[in-house]
């Protein structure tokens, strides 16, 4: 079968905030989670053909996590059980914004102990497009099987795209954390990184000299600055702007960079060329319609269930925003 996208990294739980019990102690909804799956079930909810590739417990977590990706029309070949590790879980904890911070049970966790020989490696020759990010680089054997497996799909002509998803939690320090993550700058041809990420890997708060640093010093083929509230900064070797977000009320921010890169790539899968080819509206207008779906999942708890359908993206850019300004 050929898959419009194929994803490999972490699928965790997380655990979200869900009010208070009546002795006032926090309760925390089990949620299914992780980057690359919550970007895959944005584009099976606006209708793409998904894979995953992963490793989970052999526990009660890892099977519900399995179910997790059927429901959500994600094809499941490509994920591994094990008994040698938990199912790795992440408690989020938000802020009056809806802003979250992460704590990690991963020592280790089923995701990080993916080797290159449990990849399916069909998945990796039969996909458009190959979706990774850095958290499945923090520790071996996973970096080696995930810089592999994007070499491979690589090799067999997929587009690469990456978001860094930086959890200072996850690194033994930055050093360490920004080598891993530089590594995925060398593979990728299109990358999302936050506001934060881009300080980090460059040392600078002016977006246009990051963007700058980061174009003339890797491959890349477009890159995207989430800016939450701000919009978007787009930026290629020919054009660069920003793309105002929509004004939307923030519950809970955790999938809303993922329900971004959703839809981006659903974007550019719609457009059946490559994103080096696009004219600037057709950019300004993928971004736009990217920032829809990100601002939405900002306004629901929890990440897969907060993600955009069609008709939802649709309905919030009628109401307006999404104006760039160009540069």
């Amino acid at each position: 079968m050929k898959y419009d996208v194929v994803a490999l990294g972490e699928l965790l739980i997380d655990f979200t905030p869900a009010g208070t019990s009546p002795a006032g102690n926090p309760y925390f909804e089990r949620n299914a989670g992780g980057a690359p799956v919550n970007v895959l079930a944005a584009l099976s909810r606006l209708g793409r053909q998904t894979a995953f590739v992963g490793k989970v417990g052999d526990d009660p977590f890892g099977q519900y996590l399995r179910e997790a990706l059927v429901a959500e029309n994600i094809a499941d070949s490509g994920l591994v059980q094990t008994r040698t590790a938990h199912t790795t879980m992440a408690f989020v904890h938000l802020d009056g914004d809806g802003e979250r911070s992460f704590h990690f049970c991963r020592h280790p966790g089923a995701d990080a102990e993916l080797t290159f020989d449990e990849v399916n490696r069909e998945l990796l020759s039969s996909t458009r497009i190959f979706h990774f990010g850095s958290i499945s680089m923090t520790t071996e054997p996973a970096y080696s099987a995930t810089v592999q497996a994007v070499r491979l799909a690589k090799s067999h002509g997929a587009l690469i795209t990456y978001d860094p998803n930086w959890r200072p939690a996850l690194w033994m320090d930055d050093a360490h954390s920004r080598a891993a993550m530089e590594e995925g700058l060398h593979l990728a041809d299109i990358v999302k990184v936050s506001e934060e990420e881009l300080v980090f890997l460059t040392g600078s708060q002016d977006l246009a000299d990051g963007a700058a640093q980061l174009l003339n010093s890797y491959p890349i083929a477009q890159l995207l600055v989430t800016r939450g509230a701000e919009g978007t900064y787009y930026a290629n070797r020919t054009v660069s702007g920003n793309v105002s977000s929509y004004p939307v009320t923030p519950v809970d921010t955790t999938a809303a960079g993922d329900g971004f890169m959703g839809a981006f790539i659903y974007r550019l899968l719609e457009s059946g060329k490559p994103v080096t080819e696009w004219e600037r509206n057709e950019l300004e207008g993928a971004v736009a319609f990217a920032n829809a779906a990100g601002a939405i999942a900002t306004t629901r708890k929890g990440a897969i269930a907060s993600l955009a359908k069609l008709d939802e993206i649709a309905a919030l850019q009628h109401r307006g925003g999404g104006y760039a300004d160009s540069i």
